[in-house]
Parts: C-alpha cells; sequence; structure tokens
C-alpha cells in the first residue's frame, strides 16, 4: 500500500478521457488498493484514477457505515444510467482545493461496472450514495464538479485560485 499524490486543478490529466480498463491483473489491485488509502487519508469519500494521475476507468467509493471502520467498492469501467430524481447538493472535490458549491445530480442512478476481478457489477445507488459515482464517474470524462456551476462561479472559482496559488509561492 502507498498513498499516492492527489493532482489538483488545473492539472491537464483532470481534464482527459480515462481508458477502458482490459487487463485485471495484480497492478490493477494494488493501484485500487493505493487509491482507497489515499482518499481515506486525504480526507475524502471518492476518487478517480486520473485524479493520482492514471488514466484508467477506476474509482473508488467509501461505503462505510460508520467511522471505525472504513469500507470502499471498486467500480473499473462504471456506466451510470437510468437517473431518476434531481437534488442539489453540497459538494467538494479533492482536486478542487477550498471550494465548496451546490451541485445538481440524480437522486438515484443504475451502475454496471467491474470489479477487480472483471466480474459484472450491476445496481442501483441512492441519495449520497449516487452523488458520489456520479463526481468520480465525471472525472473519468475529464469533467470537474466546478463544470456543473455557472460561468460566473467558476471565474470566480478560478480568480480565488490563482491568488491562493500565488500566496503559495
Amino acid at each position: 500500500m502507498a498513498l499516492r499524490k492527489i493532482l489538483t486543478y488545473p492539472e491537464p490529466v483532470l481534464r482527459q478521457q480515462a481508458k477502458k480498463v482490459e487487463v485485471f491483473d495484480e497492478e490493477l489491485k494494488q493501484l485500487a488498493t493505493d487509491m482507497g488509502e489515499t482518499m481515506y487519508d486525504a480526507p475524502g469519500v471518492g476518487l478517480a484514477a486520473n485524479q493520482v494521475g492514471v488514466l484508467k476507468r477506476v474509482v473508488v467509493v467509501d461505503i462505510s457505515k460508520n467511522d471505525e471502520a472504513k469500507e470502499f467498492i471498486t467500480l473499473v469501467n462504471p456506466v451510470i444510467s437510468n437517473g431518476e430524481g434531481c437534488v442539489a447538493g453540497e459538494e467538494g472535490c479533492l482536486s478542487v482545493v477550498e471550494y465548496e458549491a451546490k451541485v445538481k445530480r440524480f437522486q438515484k442512478i443504475h451502475v454496471t461496472a467491474q470489479d477487480l476481478d472483471g466480474k459484472p457489477l450491476d445496481f442501483d445507488a441512492e441519495d449520497r450514495f449516487a452523488r458520489i459515482i456520479q463526481h468520480e464517474v465525471d472525472h473519468l470524462h475529464g469533467k470537474l464538479f466546478i463544470d456543473h456551476l455557472s460561468a460566473l462561479k467558476r471565474n470566480l472559482y478560478k480568480k480565488k485560485l490563482k491568488k491562493l496559488l500565488k500566496s503559495r509561492v
């Protein structure tokens, strides 16, 4: 297990499309383990492979029932379908520093994916779980949660980020 560096906006890899996973091997399992450890260390509730610089269609999502036992699910090649309802909720992102905003997402979704052995997964997700999956799958398409915001809010964030980055130099 190893912590990986979480890349932050405007890192170009965050805007790239992740590639479909074709090989289910130990390297993939190690990636998922590292991503889970990195996500919890951050701390976060979801992480996509491109956030750690790997352009593979892999996400990890926290499914812990309480704070003590950390547990996550790995979704390989996830696809979202049959979105229902529309709910606005507060979101942040490990790759979008110091910013949160309300984003509209489906309340319920259907997910098809594969596990780390390539076996099919097929389930419905609702509420917070559905929101996290939608957020992470967006990353695989090179999309950030700020892309769901108005141009005005996005530009305000970009100005804030420039000031933040200058102050760190």
